[in-house]
Parts: C-alpha cells; sequence; structure tokens
C-alpha cells in the first residue's frame, strides 16, 4: 500500500485552535510578525532597539551598520507588522526634526520570549540530544 492510498485514521487528534476567538490580531499577522524578525537585519535592529528602549533613526542605523536603502527598508517592514514604534517630533531643536524608533510590547515579546529564548536554552538542547 503506497502512502497515497492510506486513509487518514480517526485516531488523529488535532490541536486546539491556537488563538482565542477574542484575539485582537489573527494567526496570519502574528506568523507575519515571525517572519519579520527572522531576517538577520530586522532581528538586530529590533535588538538593538530593545537594549535602548528608543533611539533616531541615524543613531539606530550607525549602531547597526546596514546600507542606509537596505536599513529603511528593513525598519519600515518591523514598524509595517507592529513590532516597531515610529514617533516624528513635531517641532524643530537645534538639529533638526527626528524619527525615533522604539520597540512595541509585541516586538519586545517575540524577541524576549522566542528566538532570544531559543537561544538561551540551546544549552538544554545540547544536553537533551548529545
Amino acid at each position: 500500500m503506497s502512502e497515497t492510498d492510506r486513509q487518514p485514521t480517526e485516531d488523529v487528534r488535532q490541536p486546539e485552535p491556537p488563538l482565542p476567538e477574542e484575539s485582537g490580531l489573527t494567526l496570519e499577522e502574528y506568523l507575519t510578525m515571525q517572519q519579520a524578525i527572522g531576517h538577520p537585519t530586522r532581528f538586530r535592529i529590533l535588538r538593538t532597539l530593545v537594549a535602548n528602549e528608543e533611539l533616531s533613526a541615524a543613531d539606530l542605523k550607525a549602531a547597526v551598520d546596514v546600507e542606509s536603502h537596505n536599513f529603511h527598508y528593513h525598519l519600515d517592514e518591523l514598524v509595517d507588522v507592529g513590532l516597531v514604534d515610529k514617533r516624528q517630533r513635531r517641532t524643530a531643536d537645534s538639529q533638526g526634526f527626528y524619527t525615533y524608533y522604539r520597540p512595541t510590547a509585541m516586538g519586545r515579546g517575540i524577541l524576549e520570549h522566542g528566538v532570544e529564548e531559543l537561544m538561551r536554552r540551546e544549552r538544554e538542547f545540547n544536553d537533551a540530544y548529545s
């Protein structure tokens, strides 16, 4: 009997829905956030913002050392999916107008309880599979 000839069994359990009915975000929105943080440049941008709370675009770009066109593309992606907030100064000071960026609660959460949690647990995983 080939794999395609098999009939599904009723013993296969289905997982519970991943989100409560009253969830503020859809599964697709959560997956889009996860996908966004999966890029190395966006990961570095978000980590840098979490470490500093808020930075101007110029300071953030200097800290992550990325080409200008790539930097703004990746930063905009993080803003678009809701992992980073963008704030523009309404009045100019001696240095002019600046745009500031800070991580959202979701951005902080996906970083600290997602990728970084897996990295912290690497030692446990290595012990379990060695």
